[in-house]
């Protein structure tokens, strides 16, 4: 962004926005209104807030403000605005994980991700809307209003961290957070064009831990992800899967598009399972794959090592989980949950114990092909999914609940294999959708993978100006 005027703050990445700061050219205050006033252009279109608070945001913004003014910012991101997604705790809201079948208790503590924004000064500005318990990628919710994305509002902005995405791509300021566990941050970061780190399991930590369950940034830019990373990867110890805190040099993240010379560097462009890749997404990671080789970039072909064996039993497992979850419930309250989610738990009801064994035992099967096949590459880029964003009514590409997750091939094995992995967009559809291009790495090269897709944004082709509001809504401008 080059002009920096009071009406285009809320564009400012958050790099930019903390060396205004340092000069003194705007202040979080000024910036937190831009982005509310941007809020209010937006989110009647898209729906992608929950605990929308103006006056609390701006409670913060005002303090950092009277920080900065001391010269003692409390962190790497001291008045920048940001969101949380709706099933990371935030002290005395409720966390309703997307289901009107939950009752709505305050949260004692926050969970690791916001503690952490809190303690470097982030002001939050509210937090994002999810599907039912996180189990689908779109931003369809029993207790949120639809989500949208805000390309084509006809379309999901994909889930489950779908308000998260819907905001990063509309400019609800530059830092977000969202969760994944199939592929939760990157599908939506795919589908709205922005970039997102799902890391190495346990590099951020997070509470309650689970089996392949991240969290990570949701940004524009790379820059801003990397920035990000110094704080949501410092330690909490209520994570039982946490690492050992490291002093990762998140900024040398941009280490050029040398940083890509003699890299060996995998290509796959089938799943091995679920939905064939469309032609216009094999077109663009293709594409993509061209621009590393020029680069310097050793770029080979490689297998698909899922099979929809793995697909299908990972399915089968978190089915049982919901089911078992849900049959908890009183039935006036079961009734409260999405239909799509309701059909697809009760489809386990009659599952026997060796069934559910062999589904779970996929898990490790999955972790064991992941790193087999990725180990003889430094990278592996793929899709970020098969299919570009879909109706922003479905629950999933298929619509189906016996067929639910047929478009986490690419994604969900690096949950499992615990290896780092990004979206970052390289390309559009004929009628203007995002594509979003996968770079995977091994197990804790969390930076690397920050360099690489760094350089590919050095690499690629100019991207289309973000989404703005709709024209009827420019009369809310103040």
């Amino acid at each position: 962004m080059s002009e920096q005027s009071p009406h285009a703050l809320h564009e400012l990445s958050a790099t930019e926005l903390i060396e205004g700061y340092r000069r003194r050219d705007f202040s979080p205050v000024e910036v937190t209104q831009s982005v509310l006033g941007h809020i209010e252009r937006w989110e009647q279109h898209l729906h992608a807030l929950y605990l929308l608070r103006p006056e609390l945001a701006l409670e913060q913004a005002r303090a950092s403000e009277a920080r900065w003014l001391r010269g003692a910012p409390l962190g790497p991101i001291d008045g920048v605005p940001t969101t949380v997604k709706d099933n990371i705790a935030t002290k005395g809201d409720p966390t309703p994980l997307g289901t009107a079948a939950i009752d709505l208790v305050p949260a004692a503590a926050d969970a690791p991700p916001a503690a952490r924004v809190r303690e470097s000064g982030g002001v939050i500005v509210a937090k994002t809307t999810m599907p039912d318990y996180g189990m689908l990628s779109s931003g369809l919710s029993s207790f949120h209003k639809l989500a949208r994305n805000p390309w084509d509002r006809s379309k999901t902005p994909g889930g489950s961290s779908a308000g998260a995405g819907s905001a990063a791509a509309a400019g609800y300021g530059p830092l977000h957070i969202g969760t994944d566990i199939g592929g939760s941050l990157r599908l939506p970061a795919g589908w709205c064009g922005i970039f997102t780190l799902k890391p190495s399991l346990g590099r951020i930590p997070i509470d309650p831990p689970y089996m392949g369950r991240a969290a990570g940034p949701m940004t524009r830019t790379v820059a801003d992800a990397a920035l990000f990373m110094q704080v949501l990867s410092g330690a909490d110890a209520r994570d039982s899967m946490n690492l050992p805190w490291q002093d990762i040099a998140w900024g040398d993240h941009d280490q050029g598009v040398a940083r890509l010379k003699g890299l060996r560097i995998g290509l796959m462009l089938e799943a091995g399972c679920g939905l064939a890749v469309e032609p216009e997404v094999r077109a663009a990671v293709e594409h993509a794959a061209r621009l590393f080789e020029r680069a310097g970039a050793v770029v080979l072909p490689m297998q698909p090592f899922m099979t929809q064996a793995m697909l299908d039993g990972m399915d089968h497992f978190w089915r049982m989980r919901s089911c078992i979850d849900m049959n908890a419930l009183p039935p006036a309250k079961k009734a409260k949950v999405l239909p799509y989610i309701q059909a697809w738990g009760d489809s386990a009801n009659g599952m026997s114990g060796e069934a559910v064994f062999k589904a779970f035992s996929q898990f490790h099967a999955t972790r064991l092909a992941a790193v087999q096949a990725t180990g003889g590459f430094d990278y592996v880029i793929s899709p970020t999914s098969p299919v570009p964003a879909f109706a922003a009514e479905l629950p999933s590409p298929t619509n189906d609940p016996l067929r639910p997750l047929e478009h986490i091939g690419f994604t969900v094995p690096y949950n499992m294999s615990e290896q780092p992995a990004s979206s970052v967009n390289c390309g559009y559809t004929a009628s203007g959708l995002p594509i979003g291009l996968q770079i995977a790495g091994k197990r804790f090269d969390d930076l690397g993978v920050l360099q690489v897709s760094r350089a590919f944004e050095l690499i690629r082709e100019g991207q289309r100006p973000w989404p703005q509001p709709p024209s009827e809504a420019l009369h809310h401008v103040d």
